[in-house]
């Protein structure tokens, strides 16, 4: 699946003007993965990647300012396509590099049995989500609690972060009691853990896909 990314890279550095560096910005949920690969890069060609993590918004609105990313990860398929037709990025590089999952995350061990009872109980003081306006898991999280007729009734308890790695740290520090985080970053978080913990801490809720529109995010090489 990530094969694309690595080949990307490697026809960006045969016609770069800053030979040996690529200055690459990732969607946030994308750190973990985006490391690794940047680390089998790095080790194979002996070219340098600088990445910039940060909502796909902000990201993008840097780029239209001028930043000299060459490569864009998004986690949508809406900002590597306005980039196209801006005129902000190569028109026929676009591709999919990854299916979004959003899920309900605590820190806490067996928090709820019935996520959806859960939020509807509403007896927790936080629940934290990435920016809808900037961010796409945000925006997915906000249409999964429109779909639970939720969003106004825990109105007051919402916390947002810039990114959803911002919403993550909320999260995975107690100052939200459970947030809405990428599949990914649990993933990660959980490989960091001590490995002898058969079942780490943590209570999740694998969110239905049909609860929001689907997040493809894509990646574009950038003009």
């Amino acid at each position: 699946m990530f094969k694309p990314i690595l080949i990307a890279c490697s026809l960006l550095l045969s016609s770069s003007a800053s030979a040996g560096q690529l200055l690459i910005a990732v969607a946030a949920n994308f750190t973990g993965a985006s490391r690794a690969l940047v680390q089998q890069f790095q080790a194979q060609t002996g070219h340098r990647v600088k990445i910039s993590f940060g909502s796909t918004g902000k990201l993008y609105a840097q780029i239209e300012n001028g930043a000299p990313f060459e490569l864009y990860l998004a986690a949508d398929s809406k900002h590597p396509q306005r980039a196209i037709e801006q005129g902000l990025a190569v028109a026929d590089s676009r591709f999919t590099y990854a299916k979004g999952q959003l899920v309900l995350w605590s820190a806490k061990s067996q928090l709820f049995d019935d996520a959806e009872a859960f939020l509807k109980a509403g007896t927790f003081s936080r629940l934290a989500l990435a920016n809808p306006q900037t961010a796409p898991y945000g925006q997915a999280a906000q249409q999964v609690l429109q779909r639970l007729q939720l969003l106004t009734p825990l109105g007051t308890k919402l916390i947002q972060g810039d990114s959803i790695a911002q919403t993550f740290q909320f999260t995975a520090t107690g100052n939200a009691e459970i947030g809405f985080v990428a599949s990914a970053q649990l993933h990660s978080w959980r490989a960091n853990l001590d490995n002898s913990l058969a079942n780490p801490p943590g209570t999740v809720w694998s969110i239905p896909s049909h609860y929001y529109d689907p997040i493809e995010q894509q990646a574009v090489l950038l003009n």
